[in-house]
């Protein structure tokens, strides 16, 4: 069986719509879009007063095929995974398939090398980064004399 998208009648086409139906194709549906896809995790950044989170959404991994690397101030996150084909599976479309992808992020000056953990919890890998005590903004009145 397969599928083929069709303009659902609501565009307008100054020139005729067969002709861009065809190129919606292949720009959307084919292996060419395939190779558009971006192929690493989306990333959420976050930061507090005490610490930095980073979360990476790669689901279908386990946390062996992960890899983590600090060098300076560049935190790399690496992930290799053989892919399994099921016998007999046919796939038309597969957009969510983290074979292997590398994410780097330059950390700054302010965070504690030492104090980065790592958890993979329902396909999100969750990096927390902590800050130095210095770095960490302390809060204070200020007197006016």
């Amino acid at each position: 069986m397969t599928l083929v998208k069709f303009g659902n009648g609501q565009k307008n086409y100054p020139v005729n719509p067969f002709f861009n139906d065809v190129f919606d194709s292949i720009l959307n549906d084919t292996f060419i879009g395939d190779k558009l896809v971006s192929r690493v995790p989306a990333v959420n950044i976050a930061e507090n007063e005490n610490e930095f989170h980073i979360e990476l959404a790669a689901p279908g991994l386990k946390k062996e095929d992960f890899k983590i690397n600090l060098d300076k101030n560049v935190l790399s996150v690496s992930a290799d995974k053989k892919v399994e084909n099921v016998e007999g599976t046919k796939f038309s479309k597969r957009e969510y398939n983290y074979t292997s992808f590398t994410r780097s992020f330059t950390l700054p000056e302010t965070v504690d090398h030492s104090k980065i953990d790592a958890e993979y919890i329902d396909g999100v890998l969750k990096l927390t980064v902590a800050k130095r005590e210095e770095a960490k903004f302390q809060s204070r009145e200020i007197a006016i004399k």
